[in-house]
Formats: C-alpha cells, structure tokens, sequence
C-alpha cells in the first residue's frame, strides 16, 4: 500500500489520476525525499508463548513487572506474550528487548498502571535494548565526499567496524561551522545577531537573550554534540570506503561540515528489530508510558496513553517505527517543558510512520527534536493542545520542532486547529504539508490569543504547504487572510496584530516587536491551498491536478466506503470525513477531557 519508489515517480502510480505533475513548484527540490516509512506490514502472529493473567496479580492490587518480565525473557522471536483482560500494576518498568509482540485484549481492557508516579520517575514499557541506548562515540569517521540528498551510499575515511545489518546516525557539524546572522530589525531599532549556518538556526543570541539555548550543554539535549541535522540509516552492503543503506538519505551532508558516520555497539545499544505493543491501555507513567529506544520495525498498535509526564510515547534512537490506530490523550502536565508532549521524536529517529491515532489533550500534540527525516504523520485527528494555566493561547499543532534540525516530514491528511514550527529551540526545515484540514480552532478550549491556521516562526526555512483546507465555514468572522508583520495590523510596541490570521508566517513570540524572517517568506511554497475566509484556492504558480497522496498507492483500508482523500481544496466539497474524528466522537465524552494535573 506505501509507495517506495519516492514522490518523483508519481506520475507513474496508478492510484494516482492520469496528468497528475508533482514537481519543483508543488514540492520543491530541497522537500523533496523519500517517503516510505513504517515497519512495512506490521506482522500477525498467533504463536503464545505465554499467558499473563490479571487475576494472578490480584488485577491491579499486586505488583505484575516481574511476573510480565519473566514471561519476555522466555518467549522466542517472533511469538506472543498475551495479558489477560484486567489491571496489572507495573511500578517497575518493563524491557521488550526482543522481536517478540506484547498483546492484551484491547484497549481499556487490558490495563497496565503505574501507581507510584510520584516517587519513581520511570516508563511503563521501553522497547529496545535498554533503557539509555547511546552512540559509541569511538566509531565516528568522517565522510570524504558530499552525501547527497536521494543518495543510498556514503564514502567514508575508512570501513574499520561497518558491517550490513547495522544501523548507524549520519550527522554534520552546525555549530562550530555556524556565523553569526542578524535577525530582522525591532521597532525598537535595534536587531540582534541569531547563530545559524545556511540551513540551521539555533536560539543563541548576540547579545545574549533569556531563553538563548544554554551552552554547552544544550547542544546535546538531543542529537551529539552540535550535530542536530541528522538521521538513523540501515546498512546494507560495504564495499571498501563505501557504505551503503537500504533508503535514500533525505538531506545533503556536507564534508565542510564535517559530516560524520557513527555506529551503536555493545549489548545496551545495538537496536531491537520487530518488536510490538498491541491491545491495551497504558496509564500513570512518570518518564512516559511507552519508550522506543534503539528500536527498528517495531510498532504501536490499537493502544491508549493517558495520565502521564513527559512524553506518553517516546521515540529515540529509532528507525522504521509504527504508531497507529491508537488514543494518546490526557497528559498530567499541560504545561510547557517537555512533561507534557504526547509523541516526541528525537536523537536521529527516522522514517516513522504515525497514522490514524487520536492525539488529543496534551500541550504539544507532537514534537521533533533533531529527528524525524523521513517520517509521515498521515491521517491523525490532533487537536485541544494547551498551556494549563493560560488556555487562550493556542498552542501548536501538526509540527515537527521544537529543536533544532528536524527535517523531511510529511504531514499527510490529518484534521487540527494548525500546523507551526516553533523556534523555542530551533526551528524546523523543508516539511511537507499536504491535504490537511487545518482549521484554525481548537475543539474544546477558547481561541483567543496567536490564533492562526499556518504559522512558521523564525528559522522555519523550506515549508512547502500543498492541497489544504484552512479554517471552517461560517466561522471566519474577524479573520485575516495574513498578517504581514510590518505593523499593518500591530501597534506601537508590536509588527503584529492580534487578529485571528490564516497565514502568520515569519513570526517570532518572544520578541514582537521583530519583523518576519526574511528567509521564511523567500522559502515557504503554497499550492491549491483552500480558505474558507477568501473561499478560494491560490496557487504560487500555475494551477495544476494534485496526487491523491504523497505516499500512498491506494485508499487506506481504515477509510472504508468513505471518500478519499478527504481532503480536496478543488473539489466542490473541501473535506469528507476522517475516520480518526469519528472514532474520537465516538469513543471519549463530547466535553473535554480536562487533564488531572500533579500539582
């Protein structure tokens, strides 16, 4: 069902109607990669090793970790470990460092509880080999020629340790190759210099600015040491100095920036393959519920996550994973910080699939963090992220930011109140985003301040938006088409207005008084874009037919008899009914769900 041969070839899918172009215009060459992510048919196994009963562990009165554990330990790859219906109170966390799948009998059916949030800062379950998988620093080789962006191989100074089968990170030096760049002027007068290279901006400022990203350590929170624009490759063959993978690399790697190989080695860090979580609901982990730590075709699969801190499901380190058909939902910290994210990616994981999840009710719905090359968000229902203690703000929605360096995400036919990259820790570049509904308000909070359908603050470089549906029918009243920043619809100490926007492009919300980033005017791509303000479809260039999806070679089976795509700015109804929503209406209460916060 995915397509494997890249967005170049579309033209040549059957699913795809005849006369469809996908070129620089729709999606311009720096966007343009490879999207073919996820585990590729998640596997059915019926083979049960072993059966975990509830009632074993008084369902929920005593503790279940080592009775759960026990039973991985013996299953053999490729097997079962099946949880009865019940509670299983899980204080101690559980390892699945094996390809073998951890079933229950479905969601809310199975539970598994952490009970001592407070005092034990630990996930439910982690998927991978331990729980702190890291690099072998050691085995970092410089590369010799420019890895190209499409490229499936690399030259490197020498193949001492590479091996097929292995997966390894490929990175480049953004900070020590960084200058310094002035940032556009404030009605104060003044600007400030911001540290960036031709494609990376990171939160460090000349003078120094509350909220700069602390030095040194900082740089590593999430990739290594300066290294942010980075992602997880497979290897496939070695050949002398080459070495080459099994998908193409999505941005070019520079030998200027020294742009570098390295490998995971040892027991604690070489990644778990086809390992899943399936059927049951995971609640009250304090370090998240679920982590996928040097993991590889491994999944998620028809889960709940609610009622944690930090986020519910935890990418690291990771490769062709799967998150789908499942409800993550209810964070105990609504706050901004880390504690409240649903999904993060981040440390290089690459070409994740997320598709058809509930991801409602936290303060970022999903972050990526120096992560995320290659990943597909595709056909989510995301909305209600919120600051708890100011519920006006409209926080952000689709995105893949939140520190620097992510790049090459697809955000394919989801349904939520925006899309922005943030720049709180560096923005993101060259995302895609095709054939959403973005609507431009939130289900179940009030909307009253930053509202806007598309934002991309500073350093939010190559976005390319395609085939989308902004805002709501008779819900445009007061709206603006785009603030341009320069004071139109500001005041004397702001460039920006406080008028609910389709488009806010540029912006930075620490600093108002700053005008747009230049760069992210010049670079930002929008094609067949419907809005119910103007109810029309503008196009940078000419009008053109669009591909029924970007990754896609046939309607998802979870559509059913319902149209696809749903999303169809063109067409004469803009959008149809995503099967996420329906199973959100159906599935939790109409009021919102307001979280239990942990004071």
């Amino acid at each position: 069902m995915r397509w494997v041969m890249g967005i170049l070839a579309l033209s040549a899918c059957s699913a795809i109607a005849a006369g469809s172009q996908v070129g620089p215009s729709v999606v311009p060459p720096i966007s343009l990669t490879t999207w073919a992510p996820g585990v590729r048919g998640i596997p059915t196994r019926t083979v049960v090793c072993a059966t975990v009963n509830a009632a074993t562990y008084g369902n929920g009165r005593d503790e279940a970790s080592a009775g759960i554990q026990a039973a991985i330990n013996a299953c053999r790859e490729g097997q079962v470990v099946r949880l009865s219906a019940g509670t299983f109170t899980v204080n101690n966390y559980i390892l699945i460092n094996k390809g073998i799948t951890l079933r229950g009998a479905g969601q809310r059916t199975t539970i598994l509880q952490k009970t001592n949030q407070r005092d034990e800062q630990e996930q439910i379950l982690i998927v991978g080999p331990s729980r702190w998988p890291h690099l072998d620093e050691t085995t970092a080789v410089n590369l010799t020629a420019e890895a190209f962006q499409g490229a499936l191989s690399v030259t490197v100074q020498n193949d001492a340790g590479f091996a097929p089968g292995q997966f390894v990170k490929l990175d480049e030096d953004d900070y020590t190759t960084a200058t310094w760049m002035p940032s556009p002027a404030r009605i104060e007068g003044y600007s400030l210099d911001v540290l960036a290279t031709d494609r990376v901006v990171w939160p460090i400022r000349n003078p120094g600015q509350r909220g700069d990203l602390p030095l040194p350590g900082g740089l590593s929170w999430h990739s290594r040491p300066g290294r942010p624009l980075s992602e997880i490759k497979e290897v496939t063959a070695v050949s002398g100095n080459t070495v080459t993978f099994s998908t193409p690399i999505h941005i070019t790697y520079t030998t200027a920036k020294a742009g570098q190989l390295v490998r995971y080695t040892g027991a604690d860090s070489v990644h778990v393959r086809y390992a899943g979580v399936e059927d049951m609901t995971l609640t009250g982990g304090s370090d998240g519920n679920l982590s996928f730590s040097s993991a590889a075709y491994s999944w998620a699969k028809n889960i709940e996550c609610t009622q944690y801190g930090n986020p519910c499901v935890d990418i690291t380190h990771s490769f062709r994973l799967e998150i789908r058909d499942s409800i993550i939902h209810r964070t105990i910290h609504p706050y901004p910080g880390g504690a409240g994210y649903a999904i993060s990616l981040q440390q290089g994981t690459s070409e994740v699939l997320i598709e058809n999840n509930i991801i409602v009710e936290a303060n970022k719905l999903i972050v990526a963090r120096s992560a995320g090359a290659g990943s597909v968000v595709g056909y989510n229902y995301m909305d209600n992220a919120i600051i708890g203690n100011y519920p006006g703000w409209m926080e952000v929605g689709l995105n893949a930011s939140h520190m620097v360096g992510s790049h090459h995400v697809l955000f394919e036919g989801n349904l939520s109140f925006n899309y922005d990259s943030d720049d709180t820790w560096g923005g993101s570049l060259a995302m895609t985003v095709f054939r959403n509904h973005l609507t431009g308000h939130r289900r179940d909070y009030p909307n009253e301040d930053n509202v806007r359908a598309v934002g991309l603050m500073f350093g939010s470089w190559w976005h390319t938006f395609t085939g989308n549906v902004l805002g709501e029918p008779g819900r445009m009243d007061g709206w603006i088409y785009e603030d341009p920043g320069d004071g139109t619809y500001g005041h004397s100490t702001s460039k920006w207005g406080q008028r609910f926007t389709i488009w806010k492009l540029g912006y930075a919300p620490g600093a108002w008084s700053q005008g747009p980033d230049p760069k992210v005017r010049s670079t930002v791509v929008r094609e067949g874009n419907f809005d119910y303000l103007t109810n029309t479809v503008k196009w940078d260039h000419a009008p053109r037919e669009l591909p029924q999806s970007l990754y896609l070679t046939e309607k998802p089976a979870f559509f059913g008899d319902r149209p696809w795509p749903w999303v169809d700015p063109t067409g004469t109804t803009k959008v149809w009914t995503l099967p996420a929503r329906v199973r959100y209406d159906s599935q939790l209460p109409s009021s919102p769900r307001r979280p239990r916060i942990v004071p």
